[in-house]
Order: C-alpha cells, then structure tokens, then sequence
C-alpha cells in the first residue's frame, strides 16, 4: 500500500524534495501532496532582488512545473493556506476546508521577513500591513514593485545591510535608481565583518553609487506619497531620508506556528533530531529555514555547540537530498535499512560572499580578534590550544582589503574585500581546513598587477557552487558532454541554482573549454 507523504511549503527546499521523492512515486511506493500558500509554484526565492531590477525572468526563476507534476501523479495544491495540524487524526487542515491525511508529514514552511516595529506598519509579526511603496522583497509581486521603482528612476531606501539587502541597493544603483542603504550600526555585515573590512565595504559601496547612513535608528515613516504611499523613512535623531519605494531587508524569521499550534516543540525554529525527526514525533519531519536540528538528547556534544537555522538554501537542499532517501527507504518497507542510514552531517561554517559588478567580499568564521589585542590572541592557551594569529592588510583608497586569522595555521576566519582571486583561494583554504603558507603575503599576490583580471582559475578539485555543492570538476565533465551555457550546466548540475554567486565560475569553465589558451 502506498505511503502518503504531505509536504506542506513550496519553496525550493521542498522543491528539492519532490524530485528526491519522485522516483518512489512513480513506483507507486508514495502518493505525494504538496501544498503552497502561493498561486506559483516553486522558485528561487534568493533570486527575486535580481528579477525586480530586470536582470533575470520568471521564467528563469522557476524551479518547477505544477502541471508536469501533476502528470507524473503528485497531487499539488496552490494558493491554499494550512489552517492547522491534526496529529491525532494525522490530518493537514486546509483553509479550503479540505483534509488531507498523512503517513508521513514535512514541514518546509521556510522563514517570514523581519518587520521592525516602525510607527506606519503594523507590528503584527503574523500578519504585517505594509502600506504603499513598502516591500520585504520576498516574493514575485515584490519583485514587480522594485521593477517599476527601478524602470522609472525613483528613488529607493533599503533598511537593512545585510548581504541580500546590500546586493538589492548595488543592482538598483546600477540599474538607475537612486539607493540609499540605512543600517544600525557602524558599518554594514556589522554581524559578520570587522571593523576595517567594514569600512572598506561602506567605501566601496559610495564608490558603486550607493549612499551609505550608518549609525541610523529607524522610528517610523511617512505616508505623503502618491496614493498615501511611503516619501521617507524617519530617523531616531530627527532627520528623515526621503525616497519612493522602502525595501527591508532586516533578516528572516522561521515559521514556526503551524508546529506550534500542534504542540510540536520549537526554539529559534522547529526542533528535530539528526533524521530531521520533530521531538517525540515520528511521523512529522522538518527541513529548511524553519528547522533547527538539535535533538532531544541534552548531552550530545553536536547539538550543544549547533546555532539555529542558517537561512541559507544550501544546508536546506542537502537535508531534503538526505530526507528523500530516508523516506522511500521507509515507504518501500525498508525500515531496519533506512535506520542504518548515517545521520545527516552537521552543516559547516557557512561563508558569506557578495558578489556584484564592482564589488568582491567573501567572509567566513571568526574574524573579531583585532593583530593588536594580546588577550584574545591568547585567549584558550591554558587548554593547550595554539595563540591566534591574525594578518592584515588594506588599501582603503583603492578599495583592497584581507585579513586573515588563523591558529596553528589554519584558517579560523577570513575577510577580502575588492580582492577576488584571494577571496576565491582563502575561501578555499577554509573550507578544507588546510595550512596557509607561511609567508602569507604569497595570497595577496594573486590580486597583484602582474595577474589578470577576473576570478581567477578555479580549482576542478573545489566546490565552485556551494548552494547545490557541486565541483569544478562535475561542471567540467558536462560542459565536456555538452552543456555551452549557464543554464544548460544548472540544468545538469544544479550547479547555479542557489544564489547566484558561482555563475561568473561557471562561465568561466564553460569559456576555458570552447576557448583553451594557447601554450
């Protein structure tokens, strides 16, 4: 008899479940459900700032096709809210009023925008009123709103300096819009840069054309737009900065309140266990933005030094490449097999890259300790643990800067800005866990004036597209059976599918083999 297995969300995490699960449907092993509150199917999400200033289509964004599932008999069901979790019955309630049962149940319910408390907006973090000329940018409609702000040269303030909001303000400087980005804090990425890195990084954003208030507190806005719509953002010293379309861009929150209205317990985001099992429950499973694994076990090692959910695609991708399998195991009857299965691996420190046209910044680790600072470059000597030691170099004028912190050689965190082909070998470097050369100064020569321009070679060996984890050497093999474009690679590979930032590597691999070097 086949299993029934509801995926409730249709983002690209779940979208990347429905292909692992696919094979077992047409089987006949699952008969698959999958629910989304909106009217399209499955796209990338991370891609929508790009779409809104007219650099990529819809089309482009889409990660799947609800009438071609359909024909291969999954049951999706679009622009339909859940209303609620049955547990006891096994039954997704649906704001339609229809009930769907359950063998098995995902939650791939993904994250919310964070919506600061701003006189003009309601606060409701469930169900925020933003008004005119607002946008969270999360969506395809949101998308539309950025297009139209960006088409007629208007003027836009983005709140919020993390990388996403950072790419948007770039893109829409560059396409002709007139950006100011307003972040609380010295500096932009306060969370993950250091001060000098920051800094190099808010000068080269004034250099792209994009204006930089740091230090700003939001209070409020004002509605003297056309139409009653947003004209400025009000500022906690008195001053305002106007313009015509305000994106935040403050983070994401995981949508917990469907496990929450069901009992299922819940942290930072939904908690399961090392099988992506929710606490005490073992026919609801999570993946994504909105689930945290931390099992239930108090002493695991692991789950004590585990943050919540990252907020990135890639980690969501794995876990549902890891949940596929789990679960045909267990709809072909294969119960004692798929509890053999090696637990999903925990997620490696992630790396922050932002890549846009005239800009190169990648950052990773713990990037705090400032070459000056004998304490914390001391700091773990009493357990044995070898000092720090922390390289820095800057050219502020020309929009250059590296810093390097390692402990017995080994890269604990990293910052490059305006630096790609350093960037791309420390990144490299720290993802491996490998030994700098002593002589650090050798990296920064890889930016020198005797290289060529661009990114530099990228190693076959390294992961190019790390949303999807695919190598150099994977996109190499089908660019060499064919594949002459991105697209066609992504379509391969699923290579490019994420965020974005590998594209230029995979142009640069496909270019390598239609146009060798000459010796």
């Amino acid at each position: 008899m086949s299993e029934r297995i509801v995926i409730v969300g249709f983002g690209p995490v779940a979208a990347r479940l429905v292909d692992e699960l696919l094979p077992a449907v047409h089987s006949g092993d699952v008969r698959l459900t999958v629910v989304g509150a909106e009217a399209e199917a499955a796209y990338n999400r991370v891609l929508v700032a790009d779409l809104g200033v007219g650099r990529t289509t819809a089309d482009a964004l889409a990660l799947a096709d609800a009438a071609e599932l359909a024909a291969q008999g999954v049951d999706v069901r679009l622009g339909v809210r859940v209303k609620r979790m049955d547990r006891a019955r096994q039954q997704v309630l649906l704001a339609d009023g229809a009930a769907v049962h359950y063998d098995r149940l995902v939650l791939a319910t993904g994250s919310r925008p964070v919506i600061p408390n701003l006189t003009g907006i309601n606060p409701d973090p469930s169900t925020p009123v933003l008004p005119a000329g607002v946008t969270a940018l999360r969506d395809l409609r949101d998308a539309g709103v950025l297009r139209e702000a960006v088409d007629g040269g208007k003027r836009v303030v983005v709140l919020g300096g993390g990388v996403l909001g950072l790419e948007t303000a770039l893109a829409a400087a560059e396409e002709g819009a007139t950006v100011t980005v307003v972040h609380n804090g010295p500096h932009p990425l306060g969370r993950s840069i250091d001060r000098g890195g920051g800094a190099v990084l808010a000068a080269g954003l004034r250099r792209c054309g994009v204006r930089v208030a740091g230090n700003a507190r939001s209070t409020g806005i004002e509605h003297n737009g056309p139409d009653g719509g947003f004209s400025a953002l009000l500022l906690d010293d008195g001053s305002a900065i106007d313009g015509d379309l305000l994106v935040i861009s403050c983070g994401v929150r995981p949508r917990t309140e469907l496990a929450e209205g069901c009992g299922l317990p819940t942290g930072a985001g939904i908690l399961v266990d090392h099988r992506l099992r929710a606490h005490h429950e073992p026919h609801i499973f999570a993946i994504g933005d909105c689930a945290e694994v931390r099992c239930p076990d108090p002493a695991c090692a692991e789950c004590r030094s585990a943050k919540g959910p990252s907020g990135l695609v890639g980690p969501g991708w794995r876990q549902a490449e890891w949940l596929g399998g789990y679960l045909t195991l267990l709809a072909e009857g294969a119960a004692a097999q798929a509890e053999l299965l090696p637990a999903l691996p925990p997620e490696q420190p992630g790396v922050v890259v932002l890549k846009a046209r005239g800009m190169n910044m990648a950052v990773a680790g713990d990037n705090s300790a400032d070459p000056w600072d004998e304490e914390a470059l001391t700091a773990g000597a009493a357990t044995g643990r070898p000092r720090l030691q922390v390289s820095q170099w800057a050219d502020p004028e020309h929009g250059r800067y590296v810093k390097m912190t390692t402990r017995g050689g080994v890269l604990e965190g990293l910052v490059s800005v305006g630096m790609p082909r350093t960037a791309a070998e420390l990144v490299g470097l720290f993802e491996r866990g490998a030994e700098l050369p002593a002589d650090r100064s050798l990296l920064l020569r890889l930016d020198g004036p005797d290289q060529l321009p661009g990114a530099g070679p990228v190693d076959p060996a390294g992961t190019v597209c790390r949303c999807a984890g695919v190598s150099g050497s994977a996109i190499t093999a089908a660019v060499s059976a064919g594949c002459a474009t991105v697209a066609d690679v992504s379509k391969a590979t699923r290579a490019g599918t994420g965020c974005g930032g590998c594209h230029e590597d995979i142009k640069g691999l496909i270019e390598g083999h239609f146009s060798p070097a000459f010796p």
